[in-house]
């Protein structure tokens, strides 16, 4: 008895705004294979339909990701191909899609990429700032404390930082970068790439801030936020600071250790206060 071949699952780029960046082979991919699990059905059916693509579709998002998994992965193992693609860009960039993708691993299902856009990408490729070292972080938490916390965690990092961000969230965002990494941190401000009302600004940060405030305009759409990393001369490796806070901590309060390495190494007080909380809690 012949055994079953299994389907190949297709990580299908879609576009970020301008349909005409949909490539032909992104095309012929979904009109071939006998699914397309899509992030959201009525989202990705305006795109179908406008390239008069009719293979099926079945939603697959972050609620249905651990049920729908599994009966993804069987119908690939029975010979069906499927295509996964998400509302805009690439699958799996700040996207469903990784449980599924892992899962085809583990069983020996073949993945096989189908290229296309990515907002990351493409705000990095305009940004006019470093890109031979970047660091892609998607979208930050939603809660101010959490999201400063994460800010100070990255504030020492020479590479480019790329974020996402919600429209409804950006002012406080921005904010906070200005208040944990420094409001002269060079920032490139990416806004609907690829669509009508594109917004492409490379300032400060504390010039993003005021930029937005005097327009709203600038609050609604897709956004992608790329800071520069910090200055090579300023930075201070991870190691020689957690040395230094260790010795420090050792005689003083997380307070009073993390401001003397501040005004030793001159990296800001916030950043030091954050790692010197991480160590204190990592010796408990």
């Amino acid at each position: 008895m012949n055994q079953i071949q299994s389907g190949t699952l297709y990580i299908v780029a879609t576009p970020i705004g301008n349909l005409s960046d949909m490539t032909a082979h992104a095309i012929d991919c979904l009109k071939s294979v006998d699914i397309i699990a899509c992030e959201d059905t009525r989202t990705s059916g305006k795109l179908l339909n406008h390239f008069n693509i009719t293979t099926k579709t079945i939603a697959y998002h972050d609620h249905n990701a651990e049920a729908q998994t599994a009966k993804l992965v069987e119908l690939l193992q029975s010979g069906k191909h499927l295509a996964l693609i998400s509302d805009a860009g690439t699958p799996l960039i700040s996207d469903p899609g990784f449980r599924l993708v892992k899962a085809c691993h583990e069983v020996g299902i073949k993945v096989s990429p189908v290229v296309g856009a990515s907002a990351a990408i493409a705000a990095l490729s305009v940004a006019g700032l470093p890109s031979d070292k970047f660091y892609f972080y998607g979208f930050l938490p939603a809660k101010t404390h959490a999201r400063q916390s994460e800010l100070a965690s990255l504030a020492a990092m020479t590479a480019t930082l790329i974020f996402y961000e919600a429209p409804h969230r950006i002012i406080d965002c921005v904010t906070d970068m200005v208040n944990v990494l420094g409001a002269d941190r060079k920032v490139t401000f990416c806004r609907e790439i690829t669509k009508t009302f594109e917004t492409i600004k490379k300032m400060t940060l504390k010039e993003l801030v005021t930029f937005i405030e005097n327009d709203h305009n600038q609050e609604k759409g897709e956004i992608v936020v790329v800071v520069g990393g910090a200055s090579a001369e300023k930075d201070v490796e991870q190691d020689k600071l957690d040395e230094l806070l260790k010795r420090l901590l050792q005689d003083l309060s997380v307070k009073a250790a993390s401001q003397l390495a501040a005004d030793l190494t001159g990296i800001k007080k916030k950043v030091a206060y954050q790692r010197a909380l991480e160590l204190t809690q990592q010796d408990q």
